[in-house]
């Protein structure tokens, strides 16, 4: 598993990005917290630099797994912990199952029942002819700078569209069980503009599970930490120093 690891003698972070995207995401968010915490983002199974499973497992269970080792294998138990959609939901579940392992976490902008919407990118280009290219595909996104950095440097994809429609899939459920569970401190982000998480269903977690913190950014999309970096960090510092 290959990680960002911003370094300083700060308190450890982990942070967890969401489908389609790689840890480096969070780079401008590692540089706000810094001097006091050092932010650690893996790149999770089938995203980024990070090697593709042998058993092509994109379930669950897997990116728990995942998750769970890498925490226990550099000492950084208990943790505290940032994801972001497909990561928000691996972070809360880690919480559930291993709560050892984690001692506070941000979810960000998805929620118990992260719903059915599945991004088809069956037929996404494998590489691209050059970096142009890739942003004249990816400006049809309502996040371009995100995909484009699971772009390599020699124009090729970092992720295989395929594994991802399985990611995808396998995202989807219910996980009320997984959050009704987790014991830890938690804050949930969201967006005004989400697509994922909606204002009633943000609020019916946190009235079902005492503890949690709801932060809601104006005019803000499903990427919060790259629309609102400053009021983003703001929050996630606040909330980190109470804990």
């Amino acid at each position: 598993m290959r990680y960002e690891n911003a370094g300083g003698p700060g308190t450890p972070v982990v942070a967890l990005h969401g489908a389609f995207g790689r840890g480096r995401t969070f780079a401008r968010l590692a540089q706000a917290l810094a001097p006091d915490y050092r932010l650690i983002a893996p790149d999770l199974r089938g995203h980024g630099r990070s090697s593709r499973p042998a058993d092509g497992d994109f379930g669950r269970e897997a990116f728990i797994g995942d998750v769970a080792e890498f925490i226990e294998k550099l000492g950084l138990a208990p943790a505290l912990v940032i994801g972001h959609s497909l990561g928000g939901v691996t972070a809360y579940q880690l919480a559930a199952r291993r709560p050892e392992l984690v001692r506070a976490l941000v979810v960000e902008d998805v929620g118990a029942v992260p719903g059915d919407a599945v991004l088809d990118v069956t037929r996404w280009p494998r590489r691209f002819t050059d970096r142009a290219a890739a942003e004249r595909f990816f400006a049809r996104t309502p996040a371009p700078g995100y995909f484009l950095e699971s772009v390599g440097d020699g124009g090729e994809l970092l992720f295989d569209p395929d594994d991802l429609m399985a990611v995808q899939r396998g995202n989807v459920g219910d996980w009320w069980d997984d959050w009704l569970a987790v014991t830890r401190p938690t804050l949930l982000l969201r967006a005004t503009d989400s697509f994922l998480l909606g204002a009633a269903h943000a609020d019916e977690m946190v009235r079902h599970r005492p503890g949690t913190e709801l932060v809601t950014f104006d005019g803000t999309g499903h990427w919060i930490h790259r629309e609102a970096p400053d009021a983003y960090a703001q929050a996630v510092r606040g909330f980190f120093e109470n804990c």
